[in-house]
């Protein structure tokens, strides 16, 4: 721990370095009512001798008055300070701690599990590293649980740990706890959560929170602390594409002339080109200024002064980027949309949008549809109420520059402000909408299902197709980044199937593409019509009774709904292949991402595009950490657990 340093005493500027260097871990604790949120941080705090004397003695003095321990301590008494929390013995408003051991720096966001203080949940989490999700034991996987668990994928926090507490009520029942794993596991596949572990803990009497627990011999794992101090968040960050939005021009004197702001991603060196949008002028990096000194280097998130060899015109709001990488600039968004003001969401009104250090007027045109967070189904609705979650499109008096909030953050983020209350009423994550929204596209003119205007009546059956190949119809869209594995995950279940007696066809869109598609480039409207045409083709193999696995990029989130639609329900199911995008440049054997860095290839999703990982897919699997052959048994699981083979 940070206080037992033998620097302090020896060489306390030394020690005051190594503590500068320590790389500092955002994470939040979120869950249903009464999971023992509150309690794990104090005991965590407790544990790790991280609470001053005073403070202890009037925990220890306020446990027997308010606490809910019988007169015992009561951890949650460090993080819920507020009265009206006190008296109830829930958790209303965000409370932060921070502290520290030898190898890292913590701020924990202790935030509410009611639902009406979801809105809550979703700030604490807007900045987190981590997620920790606590379980009651007793009651397994809740509604709130899954609510919580929907917004951290929502927000883009890559790893998760189940804390799994009370454990001590349930008897340490290794039963109990693969039960709640499993549980967990099977609602999770839903989501985007690349990195999930479980740890079985009680976290009033400490238990695997800070030291290893004898009551639970059967679990072999790390505990919390151990856990938070070495998962590894180096690669969270995106240092690739260079943002830096200017919040201020510094001018002292007649000789110096600097724009300071706070870098968002990427990093930046003395001497490399940058371009200043909107403007798009370009000039070199002459110096990094800081308070300290000057520096060879920045990255996030370092606070920084740029001058530039050239006399350029830059202003709060502009945004200072790399000249071969550059973000979107439109004025029209997609955007998923927390809302958390009591009013409810009003369609064509005039709010401030606020974004990185721009804010221009704008209007919510419409509301696409409102996410069920319990079931994570997609429903229509006129307005979005108080914490409910839906997806928007935006109109703006003047284009933003932006990122997919899932590939940067800090430009993927907004705010929405009531211009006349100047109340914060929503956040918002953007979402890359491809393409001119004006043009027509093919699917418009479309039936609303595949089934709809067809005259064709088939000689044979479904059900004596059915009858014949021991299988039901259905097309699996393997949908990921270039060189994530989706077409060698394709063959692999294609062998598989095959071997065991099944009919199965694989589409992917370069055999497409060499083909039916040899007219089309790489637009987002020439993607949409390749996917489209691939449908067809996939649907007419269900037809004839198949099985169609169909490997595609298939960016778009909107397109592959299309797809969805028009193949059938119940007959399409989408597997998020989430391998990560450094693996995937390692895989590349053609060189299409170093041509894309370059800017010789554009469209490219992953770089020079966007990709919209799917919003609710039937399954997420990660070539980088499963084989292709474990892969592939998990596609053939779901086909199982579908009903589509026995």
């Amino acid at each position: 721990m940070s206080h037992k340093s033998d620097l302090i005493a020896t060489d306390i500027d030394a020690y005051l370095k190594q503590h500068e260097r320590k790389q500092l871990l955002r994470f939040i604790t979120c869950g249903s009512v009464d999971d023992g949120k509150s309690t794990l941080i104090g005991r965590l705090l407790y544990d790790s001798k991280m609470i001053y004397e005073d403070d202890m003695a009037k925990l220890e003095a306020d446990s027997k008055t308010v606490g809910t321990t019988g007169g015992n301590f009561d951890p949650a008494l460090l993080t819920d300070g507020l009265k009206a929390e006190r008296e109830q013995g829930i958790t209303i408003d965000v409370a932060y701690r921070y502290f520290s051991t030898a190898k890292r720096k913590f701020i924990i966001a202790d935030t509410p599990g009611h639902e009406q203080y979801t809105r809550n949940m979703a700030t604490g989490g807007s900045s987190a590293d981590l997620a920790v999700i606590l379980v009651d034991a007793r009651h397994g996987i809740l509604t709130q649980t899954k609510r919580h668990s929907f917004i951290v994928s929502l927000l883009g926090i890559r790893h998760v740990l189940v804390a799994i507490n009370k454990m001590d009520l349930v008897d340490f029942s290794e039963d109990k706890f693969n039960e709640i794993c499993d549980a967990y596991r099977s609602f999770a596949v839903r989501l985007d959560l690349p990195d999930l572990h479980f740890i079985p803990i009680s976290a009033l009497d400490g238990d695997n929170v800070v030291d290893r627990s004898e009551n639970t011999p059967w679990y072999s794992g790390s505990t919390l602390m151990n856990f938070l101090e070495t998962v590894y968040i180096g690669s969270d960050r995106n240092m690739q594409d260079f943002r830096m939005p200017v919040q201020y021009v510094n001018r002292p004197n007649l000789d110096f002339r600097g724009f300071c702001g706070t870098i968002g991603s990427g990093i930046i060196r003395p001497g490399e080109e940058i371009m200043v949008l909107p403007s798009r002028q370009t000039s070199k990096v002459k110096e990094i200024v800081t308070y300290d000194g000057n520096l060879d280097e920045a990255y996030p998130p370092l606070s920084v002064t740029l001058t530039l060899e050239d006399e350029i015109d830059a202003s709060r709001g502009d945004m200072i980027v790399r000249s071969g990488n550059v973000p979107k600039s439109r004025d029209q968004i997609d955007a998923m949309l927390v809302w958390m003001n009591e009013d409810a969401m009003v369609p064509g009104k005039t709010y401030l949008i606020k974004h990185t250090t721009q804010t221009v007027p704008g209007t919510i045109d419409s509301l696409r549809y409102k996410v069920d967070v319990n079931t994570l189904h997609r429903e229509p609705a006129p307005a979005l109420e108080l914490n409910e979650i839906g997806r928007v499109s935006l109109s703006l008096s003047a284009p933003i520059h932006f990122d997919a909030y899932r590939r940067n953050r800090s430009t993927g983020a907004f705010i929405i402000v009531d211009r006349i209350t100047n109340a914060t009423v929503a956040a918002g994550m953007i979402l890359d909408k491809s393409g001119d929204s004006s043009a027509k596209s093919v699917w418009d003119d479309e039936a609303d299902s595949a089934d709809e205007g067809s005259g064709d009546v088939s000689a044979v059956e479904a059900a004596e197709r059915e009858a014949r190949f021991g299988q039901k119809p259905a097309t699996v869209l393997l949908t990921g980044l270039t060189g994530s594995g989706k077409t060698s995950i394709g063959h692999a279940i294609e062998r598989k199937l095959f071997d065991s007696g099944r009919a199965i066809a694989v589409i992917d869109g370069e055999s497409v593409r060499r083909g039916l598609s040899r007219d089309l480039g790489f637009s987002a409207n020439d993607r949409s019509e390749n996917l489209r045409r691939s449908a067809h083709l996939a649907h007419a193999i269900n037809d004839a009774g198949l099985i169609c696995i169909a490997s595609f990029v298939a960016p778009a989130e909107e397109v592959r709904q299309k797809v969805g639609k028009l193949i059938g329900e119940g007959r399409f199911l989408v597997v998020h292949v989430a391998t990560p995008i450094e693996v995937c440049r390692e895989r590349d054997t053609k060189g299409q991402y170093a041509k894309a860095d370059a800017g010789e290839l554009l469209n490219f999703p992953g770089v020079t595009a966007d990709y919209e990982p799917p919003a609710n897919p039937d399954l997420t699997i990660n070539a980088a950490e499963k084989s292709i052959e474990q892969c592939a048994d998990s596609v053939i699981e779901l086909l199982r657990e579908n009903g589509l083979i026995k």
